[in-house]
């Protein structure tokens, strides 16, 4: 496809996903069968454009003086290529597919505007009602924080240390310009896509396929990280999903003790048996009935809440999500999280620790929901998590931010400060 056939392929795709209110993942796979003829790259690319739009779609609406979705794809294939409006006259020059272009004005003011000068939720690329939200969230410094959200993200890797070490999986993935991760000491990175590039399918390389890697945001990894599950330790991991840090602390753990993983519904913990055998981490025990872990009660060295959450901190890699929330979403996840906080006090043993994670910034779903879960359960208190960061992370910058929480610290990461996804960290100890 040419390049006018790609920009009219994201323009019916994002319009597809506005009249259906449908994940945009779901409306590019459908595309792409509906549009054989469109080789991987041209797939690539289109997609690119989508997610740059949904990243960016106010203020490159704001830029613009025109928020049509013709506009604002126009808008990402100036930002994302770095092409000026005579270079793009030039490119499109006797595309028949081409869509009717922008005015000159549209096109000039797009690179000329000051966008400093634009309403704060525009500049933080968010809808206006959570702009408060993450002022009280993140600060003074919130709308270059939530910009940030709006980049393209790294692609990261877990190296699953009981099958081998990182140097290992560095030297098979040096192609793919894998690096170690600047703060997960088990991490590699791959650097954001360009222009109308792709990430390597690393799912169809050997490093994956016989388990040495698994794909895991960095922040993720430092969650499971600091979590500080030990061996022979006996470990739930309380909301496991597909089971990406129940491996984590698998490979933490040196494979002695059990991990309990269990997930209410059996659908999103179906992926984790495959993975379980791929990693070879045999000492993890899925579960997706409740009534089997009645014998954990009291009994558990460490539980591991990975929260649902409104996935705000996710917001590079799923930007639709962020045009999709609502208050009454948020208040939702709230409760959820309440509920599975109080679920997972009763498998506390005396002494033993409550790890509390979301993938969030907000904080009305992080920190205020342990201040809410103290008074509930005085019997907690709130770890220093700055503490176990330099214990667990000797030598790794304190590139989070720190909120005071009853006796302790918290931590939240983000793509500005730490150049991980959002995520919230919380560790509570049982007196």
């Amino acid at each position: 496809m040419r390049l006018g056939g790609r920009l009219a392929a994201a323009i019916e795709v994002l319009d597809d996903v506005s009249k259906r209110h449908r994940p945009v993942a779901d409306a590019l796979k459908d595309w792409g069968l509906s549009h054989r003829f469109a080789g991987s790259g041209d797939r690539s690319a289109i997609g690119n454009l989508v997610y740059d739009v949904l990243r960016r779609r106010r203020s490159f609406g704001w830029r613009m003086g025109n928020d049509s979705t013709r506009a604002l794809v126009f808008a990402a294939l100036a930002e994302g290529y770095r092409l000026a409006p005579d270079a793009i006259e030039q490119a499109l020059e006797g595309d028949r597919f081409a869509p009717k272009l922008p005015t000159p004005d549209e096109l000039q003011r797009f690179g000329n505007v000051d966008l400093a000068k634009a309403p704060a939720a525009v500049r933080a690329d968010v809808p206006d009602w959570l702009a408060s939200e993450l002022e009280a969230s993140l600060g003074e410094n919130w709308i270059a924080e939530a910009s940030a959200l709006s980049g393209r993200p790294p692609l990261d890797l877990r190296v699953n240390t009981l099958l081998g070490g990182r140097s290992k999986a560095e030297t098979a993935l040096a192609e793919f310009g894998a690096t170690p991760s600047r703060l997960s000491p088990v991490g590699l990175r791959i650097p954001p896509i360009k222009g109308a590039g792709r990430h390597p399918n690393v799912q169809s390389e050997a490093t994956f396929l016989t388990g040495l890697v698994e794909v895991q945001d960095e922040g993720s990894q430092l969650a499971s990280w600091l979590a500080g599950a030990k061996a022979g330790e006996t470990v739930l991991d309380l909301c496991a999903g597909a089971g990406g840090k129940s491996l984590a602390l698998a490979a933490a753990m040196e494979g002695q003790g059990t991990i309990h993983a269990f997930d209410s519904d059996k659908r999103r913990l179906a992926p984790i048996y495959d993975r379980l055998r791929r990693a070879d981490a045999k000492n993890v025990e899925p579960h997706g009935r409740a009534d089997e872990l009645a014998g954990l009660e009291n009994a558990c060295d460490l539980v591991l809440v990975d929260a649902p959450c409104t996935g705000s901190g996710t917001w590079r890699r799923r930007p639709d999500a962020k045009w999709r929330l609502s208050s009454s979403a948020l208040e939702k996840r709230m409760a959820e999280q309440d509920a599975v906080l109080n679920e997972a006090a009763r498998f506390v043993r005396p002494g033993g620790r409550l790890a509390f994670v979301t993938c969030s910034i907000l904080a009305r779903e992080n920190g205020r929901r342990v201040e809410a879960f103290l008074q509930r359960h005085p019997g907690f208190a709130v770890e220093d998590a700055g503490g176990v960061w330099e214990n667990l992370l000797p030598g790794a910058p304190a590139d989070y931010h720190a909120h005071t929480v009853g006796e302790g610290r918290t931590l939240t990461l983000t793509p500005l400060k730490s150049g991980t996804d959002g995520f919230f960290f919380a560790r509570l100890v049982r007196r």
